[in-house]
Parts: structure tokens; sequence; C-alpha cells
């Protein structure tokens, strides 16, 4: 069967269930939206009419029923094919969901095609018993659109794939020094101005080669809006990042009365065309403050999630050790150095949002200074700062940069494209740990869960994307969702061996993961500079 995530149990039976031209899907009170979607792709894969049942008998053994049980957790679910047909049930729709996904791999890879390439075929299930649930409620997936713009397209595209391994929280990270992508419509030139840059720098950012042609694009709210809802159909949040008060230079290009005037001319700034971290961060004004909730109104109206991710990393504050206003709002407000500065930056937000029933979370430099009450944090400089929140009582999702940054080489070979940071395998990252070492059950409890980042800057379209995330993505699936030994006792070769049928599955959709044995010769970037960290991560 090949299943990933590996499912908690799974009880064999004999014989299986054939779905045929006659068969029904029977959706009960509550499934109806899990129905629609299972029923359109295994008509488009299989050429399955899959009519409506009435009630359940009428899956009458060749059918599919869908069924809330209010026994089961929220996202279980139980699967059973057996003479009577095949029923899915989950404690919510999301349960559900997931046991339709898992019914999907069980049909073979050609249930993953977008049209049936096999007429006649037999579509069989066999008689089995899966009881499953996740070990996480937050199973992350990162994705970069600002360094490198993503179509609307090829983030449904992403969600679908998301879905397809049981991922559940799609950080949609959309501003940054070198794009913004995300229409406000108070502030028309954040993307008439800030979506677009003159070139692009090809490589890390000390490769000497240049793309010279614009590069950039936004979403539209309506897209937005079509993205959230695509979303929510197939049980994914989406988790906006809006970043401040660093990584803005796109915005201070855009409207420069945002950046620190009394230190540079910000008029003369455009959108950044390299990498790295950018000196020119907002200034910490009213009219800053301000500006950022006009814009943080219009993201509340787009996204319902209960978190908004704010950034606050990598803010350089040398502008504001140079900055008279800057100083001058630290004695105003009694506060220590530049890190209290920020603290006092971010916490503002942290008590916006709470006032309109919403959760900050920023990656773990938020720590800096002191954190806001109520505030989450996305470790991703190692496991220092998740274990330093959780400590403190506050909730955490592990996203360590040395474990499961998926824009790290994947082997050490001189045909990686465009080598990044740390080897890091799949298997390195299939015995990957979320919860650190060291906290008792109380703290343990406060990792929500984990998440696997892409960053973008050497990712100039879709299938560099797909190449840094699979297979990697799916290991990283399996650590997020299943209950797995601890890292040195988890069976690998069991993991590979179903990877050996899951290649198939990421075959037909279209995936332009890394081949086992190393990149194809499309898919390497000779001579193009990366950044290779040699040896093993530093483990912190």
């Amino acid at each position: 069967m090949g299943l990933i995530p590996a499912p908690r149990s799974v009880l064999a039976g004999s014989g299986e269930v054939r779905l045929t031209a006659h068969s029904q899907l029977y959706a009960g009170p509550g499934t109806e939206g899990v129905g629609h979607w299972l029923r359109t792709v295994l008509r488009a894969a299989a050429g399955l009419p899959l009519r409506e049942g009435r009630e359940l008998d009428d899956i009458d053994g060749d059918g599919i029923g869908l069924l809330l049980d209010p026994h089961l957790g929220p996202e279980e679910y139980r699967l059973v094919s057996a003479p009577a047909g095949i029923l899915v049930e989950g404690g919510s729709a999301a349960g559900v969901f997931w046991g339709a996904q898992t019914l999907r791999q069980l049909l073979g890879p050609a249930a993953y095609r977008r049209a049936a390439v096999e007429p006649g075929r037999t579509w069989a299930v066999p008689h089995l018993t899966i009881e499953d649930s996740p070990r996480f409620p937050w199973r992350g997936f990162m994705l970069d659109v600002a360094r490198h713009f993503m179509p609307k397209e090829g983030v449904l595209r992403h969600l679908d794939l998301m879905a397809a391994h049981k991922l559940n929280v799609f950080h949609f990270h959309l501003t940054d020094d070198q794009g913004w992508r995300l229409r406000i419509e108070r502030y028309p030139r954040l993307t008439e101005v800030g979506s677009w840059r003159t070139r692009t720098k090809f490589g890390h950012r000390a490769s000497p080669l240049w793309e010279e042609k614009p590069h950039g694009g936004f979403y539209t709210q309506d897209d937005i809006r079509e993205i959230v809802a695509y979303a929510a159909e197939r049980h994914i949040t989406v988790v906006p990042e809006i970043d401040v008060p660093g990584h803005s230079q796109a915005a201070i290009a855009a409207y420069p009365e945002l950046g620190n005037t009394d230190v540079i001319d910000t008029t003369a700034l455009s959108v950044w065309d390299s990498w790295g971290i950018s000196p020119n961060v907002l200034a910490p004004t009213d009219n800053t403050l301000r500006f950022y909730e006009g814009v943080f109104e219009e993201v509340l109206e787009l996204f319902p999630s209960e978190f908004i991710h704010v950034g606050g990393d990598e803010c350089r504050k040398d502008q504001w050790r140079a900055s008279p206003a800057a100083q001058a709002r630290i004695k105003e407000l009694g506060l220590a150095d530049e890190d209290a500065l920020q603290s006092w930056f971010i916490g503002h937000f942290a008590k916006w949002l709470s006032a309109r029933g919403r959760r900050l979370i920023g990656w773990d430099e938020i720590l800096e200074g002191g954190i806001a009450e109520g505030a989450a944090v996305s470790s991703w400089r190692g496991y220092g700062g998740g274990i330093a929140a959780a400590r403190a009582g506050h909730d955490v999702v592990m996203c360590p940069e040395q474990y499961v940054y998926l824009d790290h080489r994947q082997a050490d070979g001189a045909d990686e494209p465009v080598p990044i940071g740390y080897v890091r395998t799949l298997e390195d990252v299939y015995r990957f740990e979320p919860v650190p070492p060291g906290l008792d059950e109380s703290q343990a409890r406060r990792i929500l869960g984990t998440q696997a980042n892409v960053w973008t800057e050497v990712m100039e379209d879709h299938a560099r994307v797909d190449y840094q995330a699979f297979p990697r993505l799916a290991a990283f699936a399996e650590v997020a969702w299943s209950a797995l030994p601890a890292p040195g006792e988890r069976d690998f070769a069991d993991f590979e061996r179903r990877m050996a049928a899951h290649y198939r599955r990421l075959d037909a959709l279209g995936v332009a993961y890394r081949p086992p044995a190393g990149p194809l010769p499309w898919q390497q970037r000779p001579g193009v500079l990366g950044r290779p960290l040699d040896g093993p991560p530093p483990n912190r």
C-alpha cells in the first residue's frame, strides 16, 4: 500500500471492494464538502460517476459512505473496507477528509491523475480497517512568494499537495524586501510600486549573475479570498505573514515616509534586487503604527485564521541607533535599548490583534527584549527559541532551519542546483524530532506542532520549488502526523519502501521532485554560485 504518512494502525482483511459505474457515494450530514471533493477527483481520475446516495445503505457493498463520529477526535478517522462497502468516519469533516486522502492512496497512483489514463481498469480497495489521528494540530508548510512570486494557480496546486500529505497550515510569506504581494486597497502603491523589482540576483547574493528583466506580481483581494476558500475546502488554515519592522524595504520604496527619513533618503530606495538582510527597516513612529494597522485591518478581513504572522526577524537596528527620532522614542518610552524598541513595536500589534480576537505569531527574535503576552513563536534559529518560549508559557511552532528549511541542499554533490546551507537528506528530515529534549510535560504541550519552510531566493520557478520540497516534504509530513519512535529508532528503510509507491503518486501529480539518484540534467544549475555549509548542522 505504501501509505504516507504512516497510519496509527492497519488491520488487513481478505477480499476487496470494487468500485464500478454503479457505485454510489453517501455523504452524511456535515461531510457534504468532503463528498463533493472526493466525487470530483475520482470522477476525473477514474471516470467513475459515483452517483449520490440518499442513505448509508445505498453504498450496498460497492460504494463509499462518509460519516461523522462524535467519539473520534477532531482530525481522527476510521476507514473500513469490508463486504458492506467502504466507510470513512471522522470526528469532524477534517477527519473524514484525511480518511478520504488515505482512500485515494489505496486506489493507486492513477487516482491522482486529472483524467482517466486506464479505461476499463478495476478500481479496488482491499478489505482492511485503518484507524489514524495526527500527532500535532499544527502541521505546516511555509512558502515564500516575496522573493520569487508564484502565480495563484501555483499556490492552489501547493494546497492540493499539502492536502495529499495531510498538512493543514499554510504559512503564506507575502511581504519582504524583494516584493510586496498582497493588494491593500487603501495603500495601492504597496503593489503598484512594491510588487516589482527591475532585476533579480541569480544564485546566492555573492553570485555575479543577474537576471536582467523585471520580476514581480501580486494577489488581488479576490485572489486571496479564492486561495483561502480553496484551502478551507481542504481543511487547511492559511496564516498570512506581513513582515515588520525588518524585511520591509519594498514597503518603504512604495511609501518612503515609513522609513528612517532622518538617517537616509528613503525616496531613493527601490524594491531590493538582491538577497540577504536589508538595513532599511521601518521607523518606530506613530505614523508607521497607524499605517500598518490599516494594512492589518484589510488582512483580517481576508484571512479568518486565529494566528497572524508579523515576522519580527532579522531587524537590523543600525538605522535606529543613528536616528534621533528612534532614540527619542526609546527615551520617551523608558526603554533599555533598540531590542526593547522592537519588542515594543511587536507588542503593539500583539495587543492590537488580541483586541480583535486574533493572536500574533512571530519568528523567535520576538523573544529579544521581552515577548508580548499571548504571542506564539516560530522557532527557526534552532531549538533554543522554542525551548525558551515554551518554558515561559508561550505556544511554539518548531521549524529549526538546520532541520526543516527545505531550501538547504539535499546532498553534497557538485550537481546539486545552487547549493545552500547544510546537507539535509531525506533521512535527516525523517529523523527530525519537533519536541526538543529537556521540556517537562506541561512545557511540551506548548509545542503546537512543526513546519517546513521554503525560502525562494534561489528558486526561480515552480519546478525549483518542487525539487527542493520533494520528496523531503513527504518525510516531514510523516514526522508531523505519525506517532513515530525516537529519531534513532525510526525505520527509515520501511519509509523508503513506502516512498517507492509514493514517487508514482508524485509523478501522477506532476511534481518535479529530486530523484533518489540525484538531480536530472535539467534540474541542475551549473556555474550558479550557492552558499554550502559543510559538516553537520549545529544542534542548538
